[in-house]
C-alpha cells in the first residue's frame, strides 16, 4: 500500500514538472491531449481490463460530454463548471439505463451493441444541426475560469486537465484495490464463479460501465472548453478504436498502463504525421503485434523484457 502511494506521489511530481522545460510550447498542447486521452483510456480500462467487458462506444460518452457542455454554455449561457457536472451526471444516467440491456450480452455481441450506441450518437451529432451545428461543428465555447482567472493558455489548460486526470487516477487506484475491484477481477476471470461467491455480477458490470461513462464525459467537457470548438469528426468510431488500442498497448488491468498507452498513441501521430492517412492501419498492426509479443502490455512487457535481458548480460560477464 505504501508503495502505491509512493508511485502516485512520484507520478504527481512528474506531471507537475513535465511542462516546465517546454515553456508552454507545442509539446505542452500535446501533453494536454495525453491527459484527456489518459482519462478516456482509464475509464475504458476499468470496464475492459478489470471487468472484462469490451466496449466500442466509448467515443459516444466522450462526445456527449463535449457537446453537452458546449451546448449548455453557448446556447443557454450556463456556468461551465455547473454544465460539466450536470452533463457528467446525465451521461452517467444514460449509461446506466443503456448498460442493463446491453451488458446482458457477451463477447462480440456486446462489442457490436456498444458500437451501435456509438454510431447512433455520432449520427445525432451530425443531424441535430440547430443544437450541435451539425457537420460544421460548434464554436465560441468559453474557456473554463475561476473568478477572474481564465484557463486560456496551454500551460494553464495543462494543469487543469492533469488535475482532473490525477483525481481520476487516484479514485481508480482506490477502486481497484477495494472490495469492488476484487469483485470486478472475479467477474473478469469467471462470471459464473463470481456469482457463486456472492458477487452481483450484473449490477457491478453496469456500475463500472456507468463510472467509465462518467469519466469519459468529464474528459469530453474538458476537451470542449480547452479547444473551444468541437465537431462530430472528433467523436467517431476511429476514436473508440484508438482508445481500445491505448488500453491494450498500455496494459489491460493497469491504471498506469492506461496513461502509458495514451502517452504513446498520442505522441505517435505527431511523429508519424506524414503517414496520418494510414494511422488506423498502423494502430491495427500495432495492436496485433502487442497482442502477440507483449500480451500484458507495455507496463508488464517492459519489466519482463529487462528481466530476460539482465540474466543474459550477467552470464556474458561470467
Amino acid at each position: 500500500m505504501k508503495s502505491d502511494k509512493l508511485k502516485f506521489l512520484v507520478f504527481c511530481l512528474l506531471v507537475i514538472v513535465a511542462p516546465l522545460p517546454l515553456a508552454g510550447g507545442y509539446l505542452t498542447n500535446v501533453l494536454i491531449f495525453v491527459g484527456i486521452n489518459g482519462m478516456l483510456a482509464l475509464g475504458l480500462n476499468l470496464l475492459l481490463g478489470y471487468a472484462g467487458q469490451i466496449s466500442l462506444g466509448q467515443a459516444a460518452f466522450f462526445g456527449l460530454g463535449a457537446y453537452g457542455s458546449g451546448v449548455l454554455t453557448t446556447q443557454f449561457a450556463m456556468n461551465p463548471w455547473l454544465a460539466m457536472l450536470l452533463v457528467a451526471v446525465c451521461v452517467a444516467a444514460f449509461a446506466f439505463a443503456v448498460g442493463f440491456p446491453v451488458l446482458r450480452l457477451k463477447g462480440h455481441y456486446l462489442a457490436m451493441a456498444t458500437l451501435g450506441v456509438g454510431i447512433i450518437v455520432h449520427i445525432a451529432f451530425n443531424e441535430t444541426i440547430d443544437l450541435t451545428g451539425g457537420p460544421s461543428g460548434l464554436s465560441a465555447i468559453p474557456n473554463l475560469s475561476v473568478g477572474s482567472f481564465i484557463f486560456d493558455t496551454d500551460l494553464k489548460n495543462y494543469y487543469l486537465v492533469w488535475g482532473f486526470a490525477l483525481v481520476a487516477i487516484l479514485l481508480s487506484l482506490n477502486l481497484v484495490n477495494s472490495r469492488v475491484g476484487r469483485g470486478l477481477r472475479a467477474i473478469h476471470d469467471s462470471e459464473v464463479a463470481a456469482r457463486v461467491m456472492g458477487v452481483n455480477a450484473r449490477l457491478m458490470k453496469v456500475q463500472v460501465f456507468t463510472l467509465s461513462a462518467f469519466i469519459s464525459a468529464i474528459a469530453g467537457s474538458l476537451y470542449c472548453h480547452v479547444m473551444t470548438f468541437i465537431s462530430p469528426s472528433s467523436f467517431g468510431f476511429h476514436v473508440s478504436v484508438e482508445l481500445l488500442t491505448m488500453v491494450v498497448i498500455g496494459g489491460l488491468g493497469s491504471v498506469y498502463g492506461s496513461i502509458l498507452g495514451a502517452l504513446l498513441l498520442t505522441l505517435l501521430p505527431e511523429i508519424l504525421r506524414a503517414f496520418q492517412d494510414y494511422d488506423i492501419i498502423f494502430y491495427g498492426l500495432l495492436l496485433i503485434s502487442m497482442t502477440i509479443y507483449m500480451p500484458g502490455g507495455l507496463v508488464r512487457g517492459i519489466p519482463s523484457l529487462f528481466r530476460r535481458l539482465l540474466p543474459s548480460r550477467g552470464s556474458q560477464h561470467a
